[in-house]
């Protein structure tokens, strides 16, 4: 574990695979706004920054509304799941996902791209693929 509590790999770098998934099933998949919001003040910094395709939001709070909004829009059953482990060095990590009603159905797929401040999230870069076809 790093200072701050979070895991870092043998290099001293944070855990960018473990880190990354948390904030795709804890905080992304989490239903519970009390749970999403405590699992955000574990995994990011203070003052967090995540950019969207069509906005910037800034603020631990900010980030729990989007993400539970997202999820209210799109069902119950919307869950987000990661492709393969994620990569990352140097303060960086991408993990790339799919998401959509159940495991057979893919609505959009992306990659989440952060940069690491003291072994948590400081900046979240949400890219979402062209749609297919």
């Amino acid at each position: 574990m790093s200072d701050a509590g979070m895991p870092t790999q043998g290099s001293g770098e944070p855990d960018y695979d473990h880190l990354l998934r948390a904030n795709l099933e804890r905080v992304f998949n989490e239903r519970d706004a009390v749970r999403r919001l405590a699992a955000i003040d574990e995994i990011f910094v203070d003052d967090p920054v995540m950019y969207e395709p069509s906005k910037v939001v800034n603020g631990r709070e900010a980030i729990s509304e989007i993400a539970g909004a997202l999820l209210e829009q799109f069902g119950p059953t919307f869950r987000f799941t990661p492709n393969a482990p994620a990569v990352g060095h140097h303060g960086f990590g991408v993990l790339r996902w799919r998401a959509g009603p159940d495991e057979h159905t893919v609505a959009v797929t992306g990659s989440d791209a952060a940069e690491f401040v003291d072994g948590r999230i400081a900046r979240l870069w949400v890219l979402l693929d062209p749609p297919a076809g």
